[in-house]
């Protein structure tokens, strides 16, 4: 089933989330931090390794949603007096409060990335860090890897940098905010510049036949003693912000290539089946994809406020399976290379509050830009960070396929014989009688099996919700059999409604 997003909103849930904890518990997920990781994550918090270099007089300002405090990047945007512009991107330094070989290290080489569940987060690091002093929050002077890129009026980097600074954010803003602030016209010029740059390499991007895909983000909310789910669809200043996130890993690809060591985020391209696969449910779902027209160029074009275009969009991520990592040293040639939704060498360095990786991707980035020697620590752990990093990447994977199950089926419990208006976005080759369906409302995505006729892909039909078990975390559709006269009718409608989407 496609990588769902998802996230609780609203009142407390108590049912759900007493489920959720019983997740954690099936799937062994970490929890209490060690007493010597807490001991040394406080006496870090208290004495971390500062630089010298002194950015405070930056007005960086951050973008995340409004509940987040493990606050990773801050940014300033500003126009060059030539033409172009400049872009300071600050990450938080982690290595300064992290002792190499010591139990909050070994900690982290543990648990690899911060889990996310509906109702909590499972941190990489302890509190004190991720939420306190290594996190950019505003008003509060913190250690940072400062990357500065220079720019051309066409958003081409010309020139990087990258060294360790000590800066201050001075706002916390949110997706929302920035959206409405920059619609609006009231934004400040280096936040107003988000827009300008982020399009500008949005622009680049499609050139170069990379892609991004904006999958709908599923909310789960009670009311009234039940749960409802719905999308949410991403807003264009999430996508802008995005593009500072990837240029900055793609620059730490380039530095990582130019020395001959480090690591990089891959993935292979698409195996003709699977984009042939694509262009089926496209059909299916009458969206128009002409054979002249690029995968990347269609994506670009689909609204995900839109039912049939959410739908493909889900099923677009199948593309993005068989991403890894690969580690290089001694000047070898990594093999492979390339992230093909990217289109370029790229690497993860922008999380390290929440990505293990990411922490070793930034020194080899600050010593490549110094000219000098990675240090020794970072060295001798390369070889083992992509085993790592899956194993770390699985779990992650399972928690988010299982909690969205699992909220599923707690949302539709109690109505299991009930019939609801769905669009069939999969059918199996070898099994014709089994699906998945997208229910528009309540927001599912769920299996469906058929024991008549084969499933009709891309057709609305009606199905009767035959199973809901919170217990064992499944849900289950069957369709339901319609007299001819009325079959007609939907599908008729159905298909106007299609043409409309297809117009659009």
């Amino acid at each position: 089933m496609p990588r769902r997003q998802m996230h609780m909103t609203g009142a407390d849930g108590t049912a759900l989330r007493a489920a959720l904890r019983e997740l954690r518990t099936k799937l062994e997920v970490p929890q209490a931090f060690p007493a010597a990781v807490l001991a040394e994550a406080e006496h870090a918090a208290a004495h971390p390794r500062l630089p010298d270099l002194d950015s405070t007089d930056i007005p960086f300002f951050t973008i995340d949603p409004p509940d987040s405090v493990d606050l990773d990047q801050a940014m300033h945007l500003a126009k060059r007096s030539g033409g172009g512009y400049t872009v300071r991107y600050a990450i938080a330094d982690v290595a300064a409060f992290v002792t190499p070989g010591g139990p909050l290290d070994a900690e982290a080489h543990r648990r690899v990335t911060t889990l996310y569940f509906p109702d909590e987060r499972v941190p990489l690091h302890p509190a004190v860090l991720s939420e306190g002093a290594a996190s950019l929050l505003p008003d509060q002077v913190r250690p940072a890897l400062v990357w500065r890129f220079d720019l051309d009026p066409d958003g081409r980097v010309e020139t990087v940098d990258v060294r360790r600074a000590l800066i201050r954010s001075r706002a916390k803003l949110d997706y929302d905010g920035v959206q409405k602030a920059i619609d609006t016209g009231t934004a400040e010029e280096p936040l107003a510049l988000l827009k300008d740059i982020g399009r500008l390499r949005e622009a680049l991007e499609a050139a170069r036949g990379g892609i991004s895909l904006n999958v709908p983000e599923q909310e789960v909310v009670e009311r009234d003693g039940t749960y409802a789910l719905a999308y949410r669809a991403p807003l264009p200043a999430d996508g802008w912000n995005a593009q500072l996130s990837l240029m900055t890993g793609m620059a730490a690809a380039d530095l990582m290539l130019a020395t001959g060591s480090g690591i990089l985020r891959t993935l292979p391209s698409a195996p003709d089946g699977a984009v042939g696969r694509l262009r089926r449910t496209a059909k299916a779902l009458r969206i128009d994809w002409p054979h002249h027209v690029p995968y990347a160029e269609l994506v670009r074009s689909l609204d995900p406020h839109r039912p049939a275009h959410a739908a493909f969009l889900q099923e677009c991520t199948a593309l993005l399976r068989g991403a890894g990592y690969t580690a290089f040293t001694g000047g070898e040639s990594p093999d492979p290379a390339i992230h093909a939704a990217v289109a370029a060498p790229y690497t993860h360095c922008t999380a390290p509050l929440r990505r293990l990786v990411d922490r070793y991707a930034g020194e080899l980035c600050v010593a490549a830009a110094a000219g000098t020697e990675p240090p020794d620590w970072v060295m001798a752990a390369l070889p083992a960070l992509p085993d790592e990093m899956a194993q770390g990447t699985r779990l992650a994977n399972t928690v988010e396929r299982e909690s969205v199950d699992l909220v599923e089926a707690a949302v539709l419990k109690d109505r299991v014989g009930e019939t609801f208006e769905a669009t069939v976005i999969d059918v199996r080759d070898r099994e014709p009688l089994v699906g998945t369906v997208h229910l528009e409302d309540p927001a599912v995505v769920g299996r469906v099996e058929s024991t008549g006729a084969a499933l009709p892909l891309g057709d609305r039909i009606r199905v009767r919700l035959a199973q809901a078990d919170p217990g064992t975390s499944k849900i289950l559709f069957a369709p339901v059999r319609e007299p001819a006269r009325e079959r007609a009718g939907r599908e008729g409608a159905g298909r106007e409604g299609a043409s409309r989407e297809g117009a659009g």
